[in-house]
């Protein structure tokens, strides 16, 4: 392999037959190319699909309430069915191992008030848990605790746009605020991906806001984050027997849409996992069609090649080099070709894909990229069959005699 006669004339080959190189290379490149840009446009393709459901908690199922539509139980139809905290805690405490975080909300609007500035927003009363159900970043301060909550503290925090609104300078933590003619003394500021309505919210611990609500313990949404370790279906049956239970619990028929309503991120997960298992398929499918395009075509070249060089061959044979001799020489020169072109696409197809970066967003295709472990595994495909293209042809021209080999067109 080291042998430096060996390399001297390798490129001499290379040199003397430059159209014969630059084909040979020009398939493996192609075929790497084309491979890296479409497995990195796949990849764009699962980033925003991914960011998509980045908003809030991906393992999230959502538990409102509304009226009735059908009788049940003596009871009748167009009935408000309302949650409190017994419920909640009904919910939570059923089947724990499956429960991650969690948080009730009770949201209401609210006049605020800080100096000459005022205005009307939704006041979310909540747990320390609703800043990883809404995926929530703190700019300053720090969130709810479990403490506020016990202690009924009179403590907000507020997204981004309130602070924009009302404490226009300096950092609000430490500032009171107005809530209804309750001072409320803010502790954090966040940012939130889904936009500039969910950072015009202000959160409170919900026994705070309950009992400014005249001591109601009235619950609007339970929001319950199911254990990551639950696989789609069992979370899409997890979500159906919390939505069964609270209806036997608040009398609803099992039939009523309305009474009970559960929003379950599983399901849209899973219909997303089946459509990129699909997607993943498709662009594997083709990429490996890409690369058995180059490795037929690499074969081919090589064959033409090690015909057009039997004279030559019979040459070698004539003045005494060895069949095996022979097979490395053209076996080495195909594969120096063949990792040269590979390296060449490659970088290319790299290159390509940082060069669209986000440009084609609209198109849900995001941040499109390859893993280095997929790149290398294509290469050493295409080196591999690279070797085994020049091995094949040559060592059947090693078998033919010098004389048959001399005689050759």
């Amino acid at each position: 392999m080291f042998d430096l006669d060996r390399w001297q004339e390798i490129f001499s080959s290379i040199r003397s037959n430059v159209l014969r190189t630059v084909l040979s290379g020009f398939t493996v490149a192609l075929g790497l190319f084309i491979f890296v840009v479409l497995f990195g446009i796949g990849k764009g393709l699962q980033n925003a699909f991914t960011e998509g459901f980045a908003r809030d908690a991906q393992n999230l199922i959502t538990i409102y309430t509304g009226k009735t539509t059908l009788a049940y139980k003596g009871l009748q139809s167009d009935r408000t069915v309302t949650m409190d905290n017994e419920d909640y805690d009904f919910l939570i405490n059923t089947d724990k191992e499956k429960v991650g975080d969690a948080s009730p909300r009770y949201t209401t609007s609210l006049m605020v008030k800080y100096g000459k500035e005022s205005g009307t927003y939704q006041i979310n009363g909540a747990e320390p848990g609703e800043k990883v159900i809404e995926n929530r970043k703190m700019l300053e301060g720090r969130y709810l605790s479990p403490m506020d909550l016990a202690r009924k503290q009179n403590v907000a925090v507020i997204g981004r746009m309130v602070q924009r609104d009302l404490i226009k300078n300096g950092s609000p933590v430490g500032k009171d605020l107005n809530i209804n003619g309750t001072i409320f003394k803010v502790v954090g500021v966040f940012s939130d991906d889904g936009g500039d309505w969910d950072e015009r919210h202000i959160t409170v611990p919900i026994t705070t806001l309950q009992q400014m609500k005249k001591g109601s313990d009235t619950v609007s949404t339970a929001y319950i984050a199911y254990n990551e370790k639950l696989t789609p279906q069992e979370a899409i049956k997890y979500g159906d027997e919390l939505k069964d239970r609270l209806k036997a619990r608040k009398n609803v028929a099992p039939d009523d849409e309305n009474g009970v309503r559960v929003w379950n991120n599983a399901q849209n997960m899973n219909e997303t996992f089946q459509f990129m298992a699909v997607l993943t398929l498709i662009v594997g499918f083709i990429g490996l069609g890409t690369l058995l395009a180059g490795i037929i075509g690499i074969s081919n070249i090589m064959v033409y090649i090690v015909k057009e060089r039997t004279k030559e061959i019979g040459v070698r044979k004539a003045i005494g080099a060895k069949p095996r001799s022979i097979v490395a020489l053209i076996v080495q020169e195909s594969v120096v070709i063949t990792v040269v072109s590979g390296i060449v696409g490659v970088a290319v197809g790299v290159l390509a894909l940082s060069l669209i970066g986000d440009s084609l967003e609209e198109y849900f295709i995001k941040s499109p990229s390859v893993g280095w472990g997929t790149i290398f595994m294509a290469f050493i495909a295409l080196v591999c069959s690279g070797l085994i293209a020049g091995f094949v042809p040559a060592y059947r021209a090693s078998r033919i005699k010098p004389i048959e080999a001399l005689r050759t067109e």
